[in-house]
């Protein structure tokens, strides 16, 4: 489809019913994913916790990756009691509850009593975590009636998702330092209920439902045939659809988002080292990380529609491998104005990688099997990352004594980000194969 055959939306469209709920959805999720990745780290750095035990801290969030494992009963069960709600808001309300309960546990558990403790709470509120991004995904690509609104909806939750990063790994720092970490955690576990009121307020996707209650019906879920349904059928529905190409677009996936996720555990460490306060990395993530965020945003939303997906895609990846490796420069430029402009870069980039590759893996899924597709290829694009990262201290800690504290950290994200060219070599493949399609179909 061209960008003439898309509606032109205006203003007003941005401010309908389920864009809005989105919006809060998307706040809703977005939220603890930094308060137990790159904001957890940073309490644990200033806490004085050594960088090997932070890098491994990180592996709670590899629960994101194996999301899939559980999702085909969001697809076919419903909450008790709260499944009144309908099948994806029931388990959004659920976790929704877990989330705000188990945030208040970390500030209470503190490190005080333990990183034990405070890593098994940590491990909680990421598993709570990734189940809602399962039933909210599933909601955002059911609910829309066309691929444009589908488009519009993924905006909405990406501003909501962003917003509450803003929140949780910026404005956070700003009140830690006013307040301190425990009651900002505690502080952070309310915010949670916009999200809840969010959730009653959303209506069940009418049509997804229907086939959801046709396939229960003809395949019970306890039954074999509706067991293997539930589990093997999203895979083979997939397969079917994408054929032999299927594992280069997985593999595609998985090695897109490498230097952002691998990165991740080692940017706190060093603005504590090289002596950046919490109140100015805040506020110049609240300031300029925020232009560079919904500059993203915008331009990843526009891009698909003027080029395609793939296209897209490839731009913002390329941007994100700049912007992971402009980091390389804060070792020697301490100055606020060096980071600002490297902060809005790299938040620009990644903004840009993100909405395009939530785009990209929204138009891959079949109705029915949505939340169990989206939450494999979610976790197929965190997996890879999410567990490389848990080494990223030690890497560092590494190099340290042959290079020295700031040259390692150089080295590192300089490397980080050239681990995601192999990325953008297999969709720039996948893409060429697709044109030499449409030129000469048989």
């Amino acid at each position: 489809m061209t960008a003439s055959a898309h509606k032109r939306y205006q203003f007003r469209d941005y401010l309908n019913k389920r864009v809005l709920t989105m919006l809060a959805l998307g706040f809703s999720s977005g939220l603890p994913f930094a308060l137990v990745g790159i904001t957890f780290s940073y309490w644990l750095r200033d806490e004085h916790i050594a960088l090997s035990a932070i890098g491994f801290l990180s592996w709670v969030t590899l629960v994101y990756s194996v999301k899939f494992l559980w999702a085909p009963f969001l697809d076919r069960l419903d909450v008790p009691l709260l499944g009144l709600l309908g099948r994806r808001r029931g388990w959004m309300a659920l976790m929704q509850i877990i989330i705000a309960l188990s945030l208040i546990a970390m500030a209470i558990s503190g490190t005080r009593h333990g990183l034990g403790q405070l890593g098994i709470c940590a491990l909680l509120v990421a598993f709570a975590s990734a189940t809602q991004d399962i039933a909210i995904d599933a909601w955002r690509i059911e609910s829309a009636r066309s691929p444009d609104e589908l488009g519009l909806l993924t905006s909405g939750y990406t501003f909501g998702y962003r917003a509450a990063l803003l929140m949780s790994d910026a404005i956070i720092l700003i009140i830690a330092a006013q307040i301190g970490w425990s009651a900002s955690y505690i502080l952070y576990g309310c915010l949670m209920a916009l999200g809840l009121a969010a959730t009653f307020l959303a209506s069940e996707p009418l049509q997804a439902e229907r086939v959801m209650a046709a396939r229960a019906a003809s395949k019970p879920l306890w039954s074999r045939r509706g067991l293997f349904d539930a589990i093997a059928g999203p895979l083979i529905a997939f397969f079917k659809a994408h054929g032999a190409k299927a594992l280069v677009i997985l593999l595609a996936i998985t090695l897109f988002q490498l230097p952002n996720f691998v990165s991740g555990p080692m940017y706190a460490p060093m603005y504590v080292d090289v002596g950046l306060t919490k109140s100015a990395v805040g506020v110049i993530r609240g300031s300029f990380g925020l232009v560079g965020v919904y500059l993203g945003v915008a331009v990843g939303g526009f891009l698909p529609l003027r080029l395609g997906l793939t296209p897209a895609l490839l731009l913002g990846g390329a941007a994100q491998i700049v912007g992971t490796m402009l980091y390389a420069i804060v070792p020697y430029a301490h100055d606020t104005a060096t980071f600002s402009v490297i902060m809005m870069l790299d938040n620009f980039a990644i903004a840009v990688a993100g909405i395009t590759l939530i785009a990209y893996m929204s138009s891959l899924t079949t109705l029915g099997y949505t939340a169990t597709q989206y939450a494999l290829l979610s976790s197929v694009y965190a997996l890879g990352g999410k567990f490389l990262k848990g080494f990223s201290g030690q890497v560092v800690d590494a190099m340290t004594p042959h290079f020295g504290l700031m040259n390692a950290y150089a080295v590192f994200f300089i490397g980080c980000g050239l681990i995601g060219v192999p990325s953008l070599v297999l969709f720039l493949i996948l893409e060429r194969h697709r044109r030499r399609i449409l030129i000469n179909p048989a």
